[in-house]
């Protein structure tokens, strides 16, 4: 028997494996490590270059001129890249710092609010959302 090891993954990935792993009578935990053992064997693949993989990621190569599983890697890298890279935005620190107000939904309800850099306090929907 394999060792098995614990580990995080993301909401929206484990929900797919929930879902997925229902029609092929598979665990979410099942259908995870059968989509990693896909995968790893991609990668290791003899059609599949990771030069020429690494070469596009780099920009120095064209995506178009990958095979299909090339680029599936490849969509699949971008993926990940989007996602570090949208966790760590922080809109509200940066206009903050600049001395600007701003305007988002609210979280709870979704309405309207201004924030103001001083305060970052918010005012509630009504208020000009265009900077003073």
């Amino acid at each position: 028997m394999s060792k098995t090891m614990p580990m995080r993954v993301e909401g929206d990935l484990f929900e797919a494996a929930k879902s997925v792993g229902t029609v092929a009578s598979r665990s979410a935990a099942q259908q995870i490590s059968h989509w990693a053992r896909i995968g790893r064997e991609l990668e290791s693949s003899p059609g599949t270059s990771l030069r020429d993989i690494q070469r596009v990621l780099a920009g120095e190569a064209a995506y178009d001129d990958l095979g299909e599983r090339g680029q599936a890697l490849v969509r699949a890298n971008w993926d990940e890249q989007l996602d570090e890279r949208r966790a760590k935005l922080n809109f509200g620190a940066e206009f903050t710092q600049s001395g600007r107000s701003w305007s988002e939904a609210a979280e709870q309800d979704g309405h309207l609010v201004k924030r103001h850099p001083r305060t970052t306090a918010a005012n509630t929907a009504g208020t000009d959302a265009t900077d003073a």
